[in-house]
């Protein structure tokens, strides 16, 4: 018989418009692989943009916030494992999986470190005090106590597996590196040679999912800042921006006349990607590691990025592009690369080597396989050694749980 996984989904997949949907394919194919029998529960209503997990063989079923009908078919399906989709997931079904299958063995995918993204907007990081607004946030305290409470949390980044051990002192027992996860790209191949040449590809392009805030305020800085200095030096070139969920406050960005062109959602971004000679990353805050990167890699198109958006993603590895400490730096990064040959080729055979050898899913698999076997055959001395959140455990039944009891009587007497 196989092991059951059960995922607790803050919201249905979506690969093709967000990384974070994309980072969820690749750990339901990581335990496929490992041989795990998977059912998806989500309480968030589905999009034109999910994916369909059942094509996957996966089981899916809605579930619904502060119901109790959510014990009997967590009860009923007795997984081995549960991985909770971002810290809120955990925080709203947390408490009910530890009563009803205490033995299952807990796994939360941060995604990203949602405090410091959050902290990297609301304050200035060169601010000596930046730490301890950091560490002082609702934000943070929220999403440790929720790693606290897992068995371990996959952390997508090594500056993020960084700042928990030191910033926040969280045992390292607690916490697994797991970046991206994709396939080894083979450069001998007839695919990867009918991948479009430089002098085939033409104009610059971005792309990232308007729900999420640094992807906007990317664009604006593109558009206000970044653009006008690049085109005045291309005058014929275009800017190509992509991206699910593009509100009206975008679309007004729109101008043709200057080239910067605003293209909506990509159903494929891969062969999007491989028209374009030049990916524009222009993050001014964020976490986690940035899947417009992995994808420029992936397709052959070298990266102009901001050191925040490299943030992670290249060890000691050269990056595929540039990376710019200034707007200054970031214009003549991209004229540059745009009309060098050399260097465009240089940097795109860096991107592949830069997948083959951090993001092969061959070289994390077993590391995970291990780990799970690990942790499964001794859970009960790892959860002992782990008192803080077994602390955590307690607060939570007596808050969050009489809480959850409380608004579902309360819905119970409005119907």
């Amino acid at each position: 018989m196989k092991n059951h996984l059960v995922v607790i989904g803050l919201h249905w997949p979506e690969p093709e418009s967000t990384a974070a949907g994309l980072r969820m394919l690749q750990l339901l194919e990581l335990f496929q692989s490992l041989d795990y029998e998977i059912t998806f529960l989500s309480a968030a209503p589905t999009t034109a943009h999910s994916y369909d997990l059942n094509n996957m063989g996966i089981q899916t079923q809605s579930i619904s916030l502060n119901d109790a009908g959510f014990d009997t078919i967590i009860t009923e399906l007795q997984p081995q494992i549960v991985l909770y989709d971002r810290f809120i997931a955990e925080e709203q079904f947390g408490w009910r999986v530890h009563a009803c299958v205490p033995e299952a063995l807990t796994i939360l995918d941060t995604e990203d470190l949602h405090c410091l993204r959050k902290a990297r907007q609301q304050f200035d990081v060169s601010d000596p005090t930046f730490t301890a607004q950091l560490k002082d946030s609702d934000t943070a305290k929220r999403e440790l106590a929720s790693i606290y409470r897992c068995d371990v949390s996959l952390i997508i980044s090594e500056f993020e597996m960084e700042l928990l051990q030191t910033v926040f002192q969280v045992p390292e027992a607690l916490l697994c590196y797991l970046p991206f996860l994709v396939d080894f790209v083979d450069t001998k191949t007839i695919a990867f040679n009918a991948i479009p040449s430089f002098a085939s590809r033409q104009h610059f392009m971005t792309v990232g999912n308007f729900k999420h805030a640094p992807n906007y305020d990317a664009v604006l800085y593109l558009k206000e800042t970044l653009w006008p200095g690049i085109r005045a030096q291309n005058p014929k070139s275009e800017l190509h921006i992509y991206g699910a969920y593009t509100p009206d406050k975008v679309k007004q960005l729109h101008n043709p006349k200057h080239g910067f062109i605003i293209k909506g959602f990509t159903p494929d971004i891969d062969t999007t990607m491989q028209h374009y000679r030049l990916c524009l990353a222009a993050l001014r805050f964020g976490a986690g590691l940035k899947g417009k990167l992995l994808k420029a890699m992936q397709n052959g198109l070298p990266c102009v990025m901001t050191t925040l958006g490299a943030e992670g993603m290249f060890g000691d590895l050269p990056p595929n592009g540039c990376i710019a400490e200034s707007s200054h730096d970031f214009i003549s990064g991209a004229v540059n690369l745009y009309e060098n040959e050399a260097a465009w080729t240089v940097a795109q055979r860096s991107g592949y080597e830069l997948v083959n050898s951090r993001f092969n899913v061959a070289t994390f698999r077993p590391i995970i396989k291990k780990l799970i076997k690990t942790m499964r055959s001794n859970l009960k001395g790892h959860r002992t050694q782990n008192f803080i959140g077994s602390l955590l455990h307690h607060h939570q039944h007596q808050s969050t749980k009489y809480l959850s009891k409380w608004i579902a009587a309360k819905n119970q007497h409005n119907k």
